[in-house]
């Protein structure tokens, strides 16, 4: 798309924000990285849809599961891989790290209807013996 195109695409819009929530944006968007708050303010709103239209249980959708958890909790491995076995359909691909004698960190690539995902994501990082998980995802539509 040539840069002309591009600029008729564009619509502008004012925002009012207290001044004190503007400063910490704008320390935000610097510390990040963006150029200028419409790049910082375009990510959010896509973070926003993207959040909204994984919310919606028959939505396809790609992501990942990460899991931090201790290998020693009694069972724990075996939950996992029964769990995962549950769900081999919509497993992609899944790493393993051993982070050190206790730790693993492990990443789970999935792929399917995000309400499945979702309750998958749920049962998984709720084990007894996990200390942290998150859930990411993607829609495979554009938003």
């Amino acid at each position: 798309m040539k840069e002309k195109e591009k600029e008729t695409n564009l619509k502008r819009f004012g925002v009012s924000m207290d001044e004190k929530l503007l400063s910490n944006f704008d320390q935000l968007i610097k510390r990040q990285g963006y150029e200028n708050r419409s790049e910082a303010v375009r990510d959010l709103v896509r973070q926003a849809l993207v959040k909204q239209t994984w919310e919606e249980d028959e939505q396809m959708v790609a992501g990942s599961i990460l899991l931090f958890y201790d290998h020693h909790q009694s069972d724990i491995m075996e939950e996992l891989t029964t769990v995962q076995h549950e769900m081999h359909d919509t497993i992609l691909a899944t790493t393993h790290f051993h982070l050190n004698h206790h730790n693993c960190l492990e990443l789970i690539v999935v792929k399917g209807k995000a309400g499945s995902l979702r309750a998958f994501s749920e049962q998984i990082i709720s084990l007894k013996g996990v200390k942290y998980g998150k859930f990411t995802v993607a829609p495979l539509e554009d938003v």
